[in-house]
C-alpha cells in the first residue's frame, strides 16, 4: 500500500482534468478515502496559488522559476519512467544526428582548401560522350529538355544522345516527334522506347548503356535544363585517371514560384552545399544524385552496373563504385537548373521515395562497407548518411510521447528541464538552422539573411513530412517492395505560369487526415502549456501544428482551388489522371 502523499504527486502531475485523474484511477482504488480527500484539498489549494490571476512579467518569472514552495514535492514513479525513458532515448538519437550536422559544417570549412574548381589537366582529344535522358510520361517538359541537350557545346561527332522512354501515355508520340525534328537538323539523337518498365529508371539506363558508344555517360532527368557549357566544364575533370564520377550542383528554375518551392530550394541547397561539399572535401564517400552528373563507363561496370533492388539506384551504385576504388568529384560552381515540385503531394511522394530508397541502400550496402578496408571515418560517415531517414519514425515516437513527457517534466522543476532540454535542443533543432543558414550564406552572400524568415516554415515542413516518410522507412525496414514512383514535371518556372498538374496528380488518401489529427493533438498541447503558463514551450509546439496542418491541408486541397475558380474539373477532363507512378 502506497503512502497517501504519493496521491498528491500523481494528481499534481495530472493536474485537475478528469481524463488525467481517470488515467491514474487504477492506482487510487486501494487508498483511504479520507487521505484522498485531504490530498485533493491540498492540491486544490496549490492549484489556486498557481493559477491565481497576476499581472506582469516579473511576477511570471518569479512564480514560475524562483518560487521554491513546492521544491522537493515531486518524486519519480513508474509512469514517469515509462514515458520519459523512451522520450529521452529518442531525443538523444536525434541529437546525435544534429551533432553530425555541426560536424559537416565544420568539415566544409576545415577542408575548404581541398576544393579546386579547375581540372588538373585537359584532354588533347575530346572523348566520346553519351547523354542519357530517362523519361516516363514527361510530355510537358520533353521538348525543353531535348532543346537544352542539343544546344550543348560539344563536337557532334563525339556526342551521342539517347532518349530512354518508358512512357505509357501520349508522351511516346510527343517524344518521338521531338527526337525526329532534332535528328533532321543533324543532331546525334536516338529515341529508345521500352514496352515494359522492368527495373524502372535503373533498367532504362542499363538498357541504354548496352548500346551506348560513349566512354563517358552524362545523365539528365526530364526536369533539368543544363546550360550549353555544361559538358565542357565537366569532361576535363576526367583527365585525372582515377575519377569515376563528377556531380554538379542543382539549381532551381522555379524557386520563387511559391512558399513550398522556396523551402524545397533551401533544403536542396543544404544537401548540395554542406553535405556534398563536406564529404567531397574531406575525402569521404558521397553519392551521385541520379542526374546532372557524368560517369566514366568503366566505373559503372566495376561497381556492378545499374541495379534496381532499391529505389535510390544512384546512391547504391555510387557506394559500390567507390568501394571498387573509384574517386568521385563534386563541382558546386557548375550549376544545372531544374524544376522543383509545385504540389505538396508530388513533393511528399518524392521525399518518401528518397527516404525509402536510402534505407534500402543502407540495408544492402552497410554490411559490405563494414567488411571492407575503407577508413573508419568513411564507415561512420556512411552510417550517418544512409540511415539519416530513421529520424522520421523517431520523430513520430517523440510526437506521441511529447505531451505525457511534458506533463511529467513540468513538475520536475525548471532548472532540471533546462539542464536537459537546452543541450538536446541545441544539438538537434538549432543545428538545422545553422546548417541551412550556412548553406545559403555560401551560395548567396548578399541575400542569405532572408533565409531566416523561411526557417520556421522549413522546420514545420520537415515535421509535416514525418507521416509519409515514416511509412516509407518502415516499408524499407520490413522489406516491402514498391514501384519507382516518379515526380511529375509541368514546365512551371515562375509565378503566374499555368499548371497542368491535374494530368499526373495523385492524391494521398489516408496520410493527410492523420496529419490533420496530429496537428490537433499538438494544438491541445499548446492549450496545456498556456493553462500552466509555460509559454516558452508554445513556439516549439506551434511548429508541429503548422507543419502537420500545412502538409495535410495542402495535400487535400491542392488543385481544388483551380477547379473552384474555373468551374471545370481538370482531373476528370484528363484522359489519364492516374498513370502508374507519380
Amino acid at each position: 500500500m502506497r503512502h497517501p502523499g504519493e496521491i498528491v504527486q500523481s494528481l499534481t502531475i495530472c493536474l485537475a482534468g478528469p481524463w488525467r485523474i481517470a488515467l491514474f484511477a487504477p492506482f487510487l482504488t486501494t487508498f483511504d478515502s479520507a487521505a484522498v480527500q485531504n490530498g485533493a484539498m491540498r492540491l486544490e489549494g496549490a492549484l489556486s496559488l498557481i493559477f491565481a490571476p497576476q499581472n506582469g512579467w516579473r511576477h511570471y518569472f518569479k512564480s514560475q522559476y524562483a518560487d521554491q514552495t513546492f521544491k522537493g514535492l515531486y518524486h519519480w514513479n513508474g509512469f514517469d519512467a515509462l514515458m520519459l525513458i523512451p522520450y529521452f532515448a529518442v531525443m538523444i538519437v536525434l541529437a546525435l544526428y544534429g551533432i553530425h550536422r555541426y560536424t559537416l559544417c565544420y568539415q566544409y570549412f576545415k577542408y575548404r582548401k581541398n576544393y579546386n574548381p579547375n581540372p588538373p589537366g585537359h584532354f588533347d582529344e575530346l572523348p566520346t560522350v553519351t547523354v542519357q535522358l530517362p523519361i516516363f510520361n514527361e510530355q510537358f517538359v520533353i521538348d525543353r529538355l531535348v532543346e537544352a541537350i542539343c544546344g550543348m557545346e560539344y563536337p557532334r561527332d563525339k556526342l551521342e544522345i539517347q532518349v530512354l522512354d518508358d512512357s505509357t501515355d501520349e508522351t511516346q508520340q510527343v517524344a518521338a516527334g521531338v527526337v525526329e525534328r532534332y535528328k533532321a537538323l543533324g543532331h546525334p539523337i536516338e529515341y529508345i522506347h521500352r514496352t515494359n518498365r522492368y527495373g524502372y529508371k535503373a533498367g532504362a539506363l542499363d538498357a541504354g548503356l548496352k548500346v551506348a558508344k560513349g566512354e563517358f555517360v552524362a545523365i539528365f532527368d526530364a526536369d533539368f535544363v543544363p546550360p550549353p557549357e555544361w559538358l565542357m566544364k565537366v569532361i576535363h575533370h576526367f583527365a585525372e585517371p582515377g575519377i569515376g564520377m563528377v556531380q554538379t550542383r542543382w539549381g532551381h528554375l522555379n524557386r520563387n514560384y511559391s512558399m513550398l518551392t522556396q523551402i524545397e530550394a533551401i533544403l536542396l541547397d543544404g544537401h548540395f552545399v554542406m553535405e556534398h561539399g563536406a564529404r567531397a572535401r574531406s575525402g569521404e564517400f558521397f553519392n551521385f544524385n541520379g542526374t546532372a552528373g557524368m560517369w566514366r563507363r568503366v566505373a559503372i561496370d566495376d561497381g556492378g552496373g545499374w541495379q534496381h533492388d532499391t529505389l535510390t539506384e544512384d546512391t547504391d551504385l555510387s557506394y559500390r563504385s567507390q568501394m571498387a576504388g573509384w574517386k568521385f568529384k563534386y563541382l558546386p560552381h557548375v550549376e544545372c537548373p531544374s524544376e522543383l515540385p509545385i504540389e505538396m503531394s508530388a513533393f511528399k511522394t518524392q521525399q518518401a521515395r528518397w527516404a525509402k530508397g536510402l534505407i534500402q541502400t543502407s540495408i544492402k550496402i552497410l554490411p559490405k562497407i563494414f567488411k571492407s578496408d575503407v577508413p573508419r571515418s568513411t564507415k561512420i560517415e556512411s552510417v550517418y548518411h544512409l540511415t539519416a531517414n530513421l529520424s522520421y519514425p523517431l520523430m513520430v515516437i517523440m510526437s506521441a510521447l511529447l505531451i505525457p513527457a511534458m506533463i511529467c517534466r513540468f513538475y520536475q522543476g525548471w532548472f532540471q528541464m533546462l539542464l536537459i532540454d537546452v543541450p538536446l535542443f541545441t544539438a538537434s533543432t538549432f543545428s538545422i538552422a545553422v546548417f541551412y543558414l550556412m548553406s545559403e550564406r555560401e551560395l548567396y552572400p548578399k541575400t542569405w539573411k532572408k533565409t531566416i524568415y523561411y526557417l520556421p516554415f522549413l522546420m514545420a515542413l520537415g515535421i509535416g513530412l514525418t507521416i509519409t516518410n515514416t511509412k516509407a522507412v518502415m516499408e524499407a525496414l520490413l522489406g516491402i517492395k514498391s514501384p519507382f514512383v516518379r515526380t511529375p514535371k509541368f514546365a512551371v518556372a515562375k509565378k503566374g505560369d499555368k499548371s497542368q498538374a491535374a494530368k499526373y496528380r495523385k492524391r494521398l488518401k489516408l496520410a493527410p487526415w492523420i496529419e490533420l489529427l496530429m496537428g490537433c493533438y499538438f494544438a491541445g498541447a499548446i492549450w496545456y502549456t498556456f493553462s500552466n503558463k509555460n509559454y516558452f514551450t508554445a513556439p516549439f509546439l506551434i511548429l508541429f501544428v503548422v507543419g502537420y496542418w500545412y502538409t495535410g491541408l495542402m495535400s487535400l486541397l491542392q488543385g481544388r482551388f483551380e477547379r473552384w475558380r474555373s468551374g471545370v474539373n481538370a482531373e476528370e477532363s484528363s484522359p489519364k489522371p492516374y498513370p502508374v507512378g507519380v
